[in-house]
């Protein structure tokens, strides 16, 4: 191992202490759900958003809540409905008789961590403008223009049961997310355990152990955390093979996919990668971090054709096929 990668090690083991203190303290309010712990973790590490598609009373908006409690931040719930305008959402201009000016009311998105729950419950207009906020991190309220504050977060949740009197997200606004998680049922054991203290009289609290500037830090440490240019190939390689399958030997593929994933696609698996190396205390990328994470990452990424639903072949499936077949570096 050469000096510098070992020089990269310590200085990810010294920074990423808290994440064992994060995770404890989210453990005292969530039974299980590591998966979506972690997944939270690596989205606000390499400042990505995150869209969480799961039934109701998955505790989906009580980890991220819980989460932010143990960041000394700022957090938004935003419940997304119908009626919803993106003036509630982004703040607007209020005109003061008295001395005959305008003044800016903030909106909600003023926030550290947004929580935008079901957000396919509101029109186009009003999910466009949190994906511009998500985008360009400001916002424009009459003529001036805001930056938002760092760390900025939006962690999003849609419902899949129903679909009735919902507004789907658009696939080229769901692109903007940098993961997409599917998050399942608790095990029998963790179930009993819910049980027992949702039972309770006492309430399970987290504390803070952070503050955003230690996500800053880390985040700065994450930009060294080291990748090989035979794994950086290995994640072009994966991403190709969405777009061009016959090249890689996945002919069955190729009437499959309409749309390959993007650009973004080979960004966010590079970060999020370097963030799960992060997570595991490790200063350098394997090929396992990258196939751990690119589930989640090209899941909303890849877009199937008539024929792939008439063979009943999910965009998951079609994306174990491209990692179990392309050569492993």
């Amino acid at each position: 191992m050469n000096p510098d990668i070992k020089a990269i090690n310590e200085k990810v083991e010294r920074e990423s202490a808290f994440v064992d203190k994060i995770v404890n303290e989210v453990s005292k309010v969530i039974v299980g759900q590591s998966y979506m712990v972690e997944r939270l973790l690596i989205g606000l590490l390499s400042n990505g958003h995150i869209l969480l598609e799961g039934v109701p009373g998955l505790a989906k908006t009580l980890t991220v809540n819980t989460l932010s409690q143990t960041i000394k931040t700022k957090f938004q719930r935003i419940q997304f409905t119908p009626d919803l305008l993106p003036a509630d959402l982004l703040g607007t201009l209020i005109y003061n008789q008295k001395d005959g000016k305008f003044t800016t009311k903030k909106g909600p998105i003023f926030s550290n961590l947004i929580l935008a729950d079901e957000i396919n419950r509101s029109p186009a207009k009003v999910q466009s403008a949190l994906l511009e906020a998500m985008q360009e991190r400001q916002v424009t309220i009459g003529e001036e223009t805001f930056t938002l504050e760092e760390p900025f977060l939006v962690l999003a949740t849609q419902n899949p049961i129903e679909q009735e009197g919902t507004y789907p997200l658009p696939e080229a606004q769901v692109d903007r997310f940098m993961l997409k998680l599917n998050v399942g049922y608790p095990s029998k054991e963790e179930e009993l355990e819910i049980i027992r203290r949702q039972t309770k009289s006492e309430k399970y609290t987290a504390q803070a152990v952070i503050t955003p500037d230690d996500i800053v830090k880390a985040r700065q440490v994450l930009s060294e955390v080291y990748i090989d240019e035979k794994i950086e190939k290995y994640i072009v390689d994966i991403v190709f093979a969405t777009r061009e399958p016959s090249n890689y030997g996945l002919e069955e593929l190729k009437d499959l996919i309409t749309f390959g994933a993007s650009p973004r696609a080979s960004i966010y698996l590079t970060q999020a990668a370097k963030a799960h190396a992060f997570l595991r205390r490790r200063g350098y990328v394997t090929p396992e971090d990258v196939r751990s994470i690119g589930m989640d990452v090209m899941r909303h990424r890849v877009i199937l054709s008539y024929e792939a639903e008439a063979e009943e072949m999910s965009t998951e499936d079609v994306i174990r096929k491209v990692l179990n077949r392309i050569e492993v570096p």
